[in-house]
């Protein structure tokens, strides 16, 4: 049976598909990036893990992968195949597919940015399938977005599109990862709520779902951290969708978890905010953290479009 390689890389995790032409899910399998042995450790991790991927589908469907896709986390520009910035991994310049390629016997292989991976599953057969046009956010220790376009993501000129974590929203505010101050990842990410969670109820070991449950429970310290939240990334939307105009806004990461909790003031805080454009449907992820194992199949069967269609 034809089929490819699907690989998401997570930060200490990493999911594998070997998926059919037909976007059937053939076998499913997950393993540890060894990223506490060092960078070198996670590229080997990859390498050979996909080697055996290749193998199982040799064995049980009689035939070797035809091609690869290879989603990678952090602050990705994906370059002619290279992972130039992968901050979780602590990666630069890594020569990932050609890499990927050389172990997989020379089979063609696409590289990936983690979250417009991830929109690309969710565009085309998960929250934001048939819209045409979508925005995919993805809220969870940092805040990244994906552009969709038809059933393509625009990855932009340097692959660095859809960075949406790094729009100013507060000027003056909370130092963020990136080096500058008030962007919205470090207001209202994921990792966000849990810092401004813990010191506001004292507890260091409170996290943003014990907020989401706190205000759940009608708390009105958790309440205020989470409006807080919920505002900053409403702004920071708001400048998206004046930009975008998408029909469809998909949210998704760990805080989408929360449910009607997050959706509720988030759609009003966004109506509030709107003028003269059209508001978009405000929608949660459907694929959860398959996404992006979707997604890099999705890659990988692109590259084949032009020969599965002959």
């Amino acid at each position: 049976m034809r089929h490819v390689i699907a690989l998401d890389v997570g930060g200490t995790g990493m999911k594998a598909a070997l998926v059919g032409l037909d976007g059937a899910l053939l076998y499913e399998a997950r393993q540890a990036t060894g990223r506490e042995r060092g960078p070198d450790a996670v590229v080997e991790s990859i390498l050979g893990f996909a080697e055996d991927l290749r193998a199982y589908g040799e064995k049980y469907f009689g035939t070797a992968a035809e091609a690869a896709g290879v989603a990678v986390p952090g602050i990705v520009a994906v370059e002619q195949g290279v992972a130039v910035y992968a901050a979780n991994l602590g990666w630069r310049d890594v020569p990932m597919r050609e890499l990927l390629s050389r172990r997989l016997a020379g089979i063609p292989v696409a590289l990936g940015h983690d979250v417009r991976t991830g929109g690309l599953a969710e565009g085309r057969i998960g929250a934001g399938r048939g819209t045409g046009r979508f925005l995919f956010v993805s809220l969870g220790t940092g805040i990244a977005g994906a552009i969709g376009i038809d059933d393509g993501i625009e990855s932009g000129a340097h692959g660095c599109a859809g960075e949406i974590g790094h729009i100013v929203v507060r000027p003056g505010g909370p130092a963020c990862g990136c080096g500058r101050r008030g962007c919205l990842e470090a207001l209202a990410s994921a990792a966000a709520v849990t810092r401004a969670w813990a010191a506001a109820s004292g507890d260091p070991a409170a996290d943003a779902a014990d907020c989401a449950k706190a205000v759940e429970a009608g708390d009105e310290a958790a309440t205020g951290v989470w409006q807080a939240a919920v505002d900053a990334l409403a702004d920071g939307l708001v400048t998206a969708l004046t930009l975008l105009d998408p029909r469809t806004l998909i949210i998704g990461g760990g805080l989408a978890e929360a449910g009607e909790t997050l959706f509720t003031p988030l759609r009003a805080a966004v109506e509030q905010r709107i003028t003269f454009h059209k508001l978009p449907a405000i929608v949660p992820a459907a694929l959860g953290d398959t996404a992006g194992c979707l997604g890099a199949g999705l890659l990988a069967r692109d590259l084949l479009t032009v020969e599965v269609a002959v």
